[in-house]
């Protein structure tokens, strides 16, 4: 099976899935029923087309009109499922639009819809009580790494600005600010004070 296929398959099947564990998600769908829009991912120059009819199928490659075109990286995938986030996001060079801006919102909003849940999939092979578990301590660990991470980027910095003193501190280019800003007002006041002597 060629990676093209897998890829779209897998893609298409989960958010068909995720549209049937929703029971809001047919509203949205309608919105763009008979719209194609294109999510061209950067990093590996690869482009899928999301078609929408009752279910959205994706395409690897589609010869029709497409109704709107999106470019963005692998990371910024996240963000879109935020409607806010999409005029920030193109302002911010991360996202390329072209089409129908509200499509954009659209389809932004019916995947911000799709969260799955986990847990109860889980319960039907595992049982509630054994489900509840694993997923809190899944989501207790992740905190955890995340707090982790936050801890020893802070330490980083500590040690990168305190000890090695590779950066200057906070402090330190506020300082040196205001000594450039005093330089420029000497230097004005000098050129000022020139000027006034050489028309003399």
């Amino acid at each position: 099976m060629p990676l093209d296929a897998f890829v779209t398959g897998a893609v298409e099947t989960s958010l068909n899935q995720l549209l049937k564990d929703d029971a809001d998600s047919q509203r949205r769908l309608a919105r763009l029923r008979g719209k194609v829009i294109s999510v061209t991912l950067n990093e590996f120059n690869k482009t899928l087309y999301f078609v929408f009819s009752h279910q959205i199928d994706v395409l690897a490659g589609f010869e029709g009109e497409v109704d709107c075109q999106l470019a963005l990286n692998l990371t910024v995938l996240p963000e879109l499922r935020q409607q806010a986030n999409l005029t920030q996001l193109i302002k911010a060079d991360k996202l390329a639009l072209d089409g129908d801006l509200q499509l954009a919102q659209h389809f932004s909003t019916l995947l911000s819809g799709l969260k799955p849940d986990v847990e109860e999939k889980l319960s039907q092979y595992t049982g509630d009580v054994v489900a509840h578990t694993l997923v809190s301590s899944v989501k207790s660990g992740s905190r955890f790494i995340r707090q982790g991470v936050k801890n020893r980027q802070r330490d980083l910095a500590e040690v990168i600005t305190e000890e090695w003193q590779l950066l200057p501190q906070p402090l330190e280019m506020v300082h040196f600010y205001d000594q450039v800003d005093d330089l420029k007002s000497d230097v004005a006041r000098f050129e000022a004070r020139l000027n006034q002597l050489l028309e003399r």
